[in-house]
């Protein structure tokens, strides 16, 4: 069994509330999950308005096949207009 834990940490430029933050993070997660069959969480910064922490999990036999779903995940998020990745991390267990 192989775990893959990525977290992305995202700037969020034209938001001016955590409601607007809201909107477009739970925009993303829900685009994600629905995609990629994986857990999305916001794991820090919750109380800044143009930053936010994600956090992403899959579990597969295959450590290729999980490394290669997280690739996807981060192409993915990097693909929406409104946000712009500063950092991401991914660690296979």
């Amino acid at each position: 069994m192989v775990v893959g834990i990525c977290v992305i940490e995202l700037y969020i430029p034209r938001n001016g509330s955590l409601k607007g933050k809201r909107q477009v993070l739970q925009s993303i997660k829900t685009k994600i999950k629905n995609r990629f069959n994986v857990a999305v969480a916001e794991v820090g910064e919750q109380d800044l308005w143009q930053k936010a922490i994600l956090g992403v999990t899959t579990v597969a036999n295959d450590r290729s096949f999980v490394n290669e779903v997280m690739d996807k995940v981060v192409g993915f998020v990097s693909s929406f207009p409104q946000v712009q990745i500063v950092h991401h991390q991914l660690e296979l267990i």
